[in-house]
């Protein structure tokens, strides 16, 4: 076998790599890739190695020990392009990598480089931190002309400067073997989601104790779960935990990539995450953060990456993909020495190759049989929707095709982020069942008519009534519309109140990171302590404070009342802010982190109550989570199942969708609901009336009679912070409803009214 700098000029920084010899290797078998640990001829114990190095020349395994000691292990048994060995005696807890070798020709694409050590693709843990420096490069990164120096090979060894791949047992004897465990299996159309990030959530939490923050062992932390279950919601969305890397251009500022978004380990929980170790307890860690989740009846979403890895570009380094097969796990241009970048991070997964598809669901399916977890929300999704052929968006590429069709994987939840950055990635609404999507057409929608944007009320009426516009074909339902006002990435909501333009400083990059089009309203003043702007000093008294913890509550009720699938994000509920930085993506800190202090302050604890009364009453009644589109057909009974209402009490002409207008009420009839329950029985429920009511003055407010109510009893008033009076209204009177509120009616039968109570 030649060496790694053999034939490389002399100008690349060619080294000579010498290592330990490594001890025999029996053929082992190529079914399983990875590292299995497994008994083996003669009942001999030991690890089976499997690596999939299409067009590779030779293929070594490396073995360290804990002062860095490198042994060299050629395998030399080849199957299918599956290069495989069998080593006695090596268990779990060994760190080991590979090195390729092959051609270097990146004008073809072609990029082997055998000084670069690689991280196993199914590296079940991972143990260090990438480090950048110029050594892990497969290309020379300071060559004279940097126009061409992704085509210069580095000789270099980059084994100092990168983590290795841990071999993981079948169970952690921490757990017993009892990690496995009933699911919660919550309906869809039951489901409250909230996103989270481990780290994030955790680490000022003072109930958790310091050792166990930032970890998933904190996450599973009784005072952490506690949270969750106080709240009522039935899912927890991780922002990725799947091994990810720090971008070169972060570290140089002091900075770290902290949502997660460029991994480098699909089958490794990221191991700074772990309290207990990164030598494979990491998995274990997250097993049982799984089961404590599970046992509080709350299900595990991972937001998931499989559109891109942190190789970047071709001037990118080399950690793994791109020294085993470039030209099979990337997208590559008609110019094979660039990459195709749908996903705007410098490359894109090549999804459409047999061999990057089985990793993608191989991965995706330990995730759910080996770590517990319920379902995936899939980033820049429509990067995995594209055609190989042709790279245009294509609902029966591949990757749809493979997960439709597997057992384990069209069982679980599957959200779509439905775009990503390349030509005709806009896909809202154009997955196929049964995948959700997350709504941005819900959330555009929701914050204009709460910041008085003059929304098209039409649209406003779809959105609030489950999208059917978008997902009423091939058998979707209201659950495909993942509804949101915000996410990890854009404004928090009191930052949605507070501020109308980004404040990134401090990511370093002069603040043209993250979107403009925020939708936002600041009520008058930028910012929490601002001063006033020029010629608004009126906005400038308690009063500010006070509307925007209103125009919390307004938002909240709206998103737990429409029909589809609510997302809550972390700390929204107790008015968490970035200080309007709305793409803190690299702000592992206090911008990022929930402040939990928030949680003594009366106003945000009395927001945190608010929530948790909305998701229990969402819970409560089968009308507020329809499994089934609105008709709008009147029922025998003469009332719609969903009907609109102008001020006046009439029902919304045509003509009144298309006039501009700030107030607008919506019944949800509980009377036929078309679901039946586990007997056959036919569905029955309350009735509500929603009045929303945008405008800057009071709007009085005729209350539909009779057939669709005698009475009404008040629900929520958001325009008391503290509690909400609970009178009887008939139905006929005109009442007052406040400067932008939501007043939430619930519907009283005739023979039932009685005397108005207040």
């Amino acid at each position: 076998m030649s060496s790694a700098a053999e034939d490389l000029p002399s100008h690349a920084g060619a080294v000579v790599l010498t290592a330990v010899p490594g001890p025999p290797v029996w053929p082992g078998d190529p079914e399983t890739l990875g590292a299995t640990p497994r008994t083996g001829p003669d009942g001999v114990p030991g690890t089976n190695f499997a690596l999939w190095a299409g067009g590779a020349e030779a293929v070594e395994l490396c073995l360290f020990t804990a002062d860095g000691t490198e042994t060299r292990c050629p395998l030399t048994e080849s199957t299918h392009e599956v290069w495989h060995g069998f080593l006695p005696g090596v268990g779990p807890g060994q760190a080991y990598g590979y090195r390729v070798h092959g051609r270097w020709d990146p004008w073809t694409g072609a990029r082997w480089n055998p000084a670069k050590l690689l991280l196993d693709p199914y590296a079940r843990a991972v143990d260090g931190e990438f480090a950048l420096p110029p050594t892990v490069y497969g290309h020379v990164r300071d060559w004279p002309d940097q126009a061409v120096a992704d085509t210069v090979r580095d000789g270099r060894d980059s084994a100092p400067y990168v983590p290795k791949a841990v071999v993981v047992g079948d169970e952690d004897p921490a757990d017993g073997g009892s990690w496995r465990q009933e699911r919660p299996g919550t309906p869809w159309a039951d489901s409250v989601v909230y996103e989270l990030h481990v780290r994030g959530f955790t680490m000022r939490h003072p109930g958790i104790p310091p050792e166990l923050r930032g970890t998933y062992a904190g996450l599973a932390h009784p005072a952490a779960v506690g949270h969750l279950r106080r709240l009522g919601v039935t899912a927890v969305e991780l922002l990725p935990v799947q091994q990810f890397a720090h971008e070169d251009h972060l570290l140089r500022r002091g900075l770290r990539n902290y949502w997660g978004y460029n991994p480098i380990g699909y089958f490794a929980p990221h191991a700074a995450y772990c309290a207990s170790g990164t030598r494979g307890q990491q998995v274990g860690e997250f097993r049982r953060m799984v089961r404590a989740l599970h046992a509080a009846g709350i299900e595990v979403i991972l937001d998931v990456v499989y559109n891109h890895t942190a190789e970047a570009g071709e001037f990118g380094p080399t950690l793994s993909l791109r020294g085993i097969d470039n030209r099979a796990y990337y997208r590559l241009a008609d110019d094979a020495r660039r990459y195709v970048d749908h996903t705007g991070c410098g490359n894109t997964l090549g999804t459409g190759h047999p061999r990057t598809l089985r990793l993608v669901t191989d991965s995706l399916r330990y995730w759910v049989t080996e770590m517990g977890v319920d379902g995936f929300r899939f980033d820049l999704a429509a990067a995995l929707a594209r055609s190989p052929r042709d790279g245009a968006p294509d609902m029966l590429a591949p990757f749809l095709a493979a997960v439709a069709q597997d057992p384990v994987l069209r069982g679980v939840k599957l959200i779509a982020e439905p775009w990503d950055v390349g030509p005709g990635g806009y896909q809202v609404g154009a997955f196929p069942p049964p995948w959700s999507e997350w709504n941005d057409r819900y959330r555009d929608a929701v914050r204009d008519f709460w910041r008085g944007a003059a929304p098209d009320l039409a649209d406003l009426g779809y959105r609030l009534s489950g999208s059917s516009d978008l997902y009423a074909w091939g058998g979707r339902r209201p659950s495909a519309s993942v509804n949101f006002l915000t996410a990890h990435d854009g404004f928090t909501l009191r930052d949605l109140v507070s501020y109308e333009r980004k404040h990134n400083e401090a990511n370093g990059e002069d603040n043209r990171d993250g979107t403009d089009d925020n939708r936002s309203w600041n009520c008058g003043v930028e910012g929490e302590a601002a001063e006033p702007e020029a010629g608004r000093a009126e906005a400038a008294d308690a009063g500010v404070g006070a509307l925007r913890r209103r125009q919390l509550r307004n938002l909240l009720v709206t998103l737990l009342l429409s029909t589809g699938v609510p997302m809550l994000v972390a700390g929204d509920e107790m008015g968490r802010t970035q200080g309007g930085n709305n793409n803190a993506y690299c702000q592992d800190n206090e911008v990022s982190w929930v402040d939990w202090s928030l949680a003594r302050e009366p106003e945000w604890r009395a927001l945190t109550d608010l929530t948790a009364r909305l998701v229990a009453l969402r819970r409560a009644h089968p009308v507020l989570r329809r499994a089934e589109f609105f008709s709008g057909r009147p029922t025998p009974r003469g009332v719609r199942d969903l009907a609109w209402f102008r001020p006046d009490g009439r029902e919304m002409a045509e003509g009144d969708w298309f006039t501009p207008s700030t107030t607008m009420g919506m019944y949800l009839s509980g009377r036929d609901l078309p679901g039946r329950d586990p007997r056959g029985r036919r569905v029955r429920d309350a009735s509500f009336l929603a009045v929303l009511h945008a405008g800057a003055e009071p709007v009085p407010f005729t209350l539909p009679g009779p057939p669709w109510a005698s009475a009404y009893d008040v629900v929520v008033d958001t325009s008391w912070e503290y509690g909400t009076p609970s009178p009887r209204y008939r139905g006929g009177e005109t009442v007052t409803v406040r400067e932008r509120s939501v007043l939430l009616l619930q519907a009283v039968d005739a023979g039932r009214a009685g005397p108005k109570t207040g």
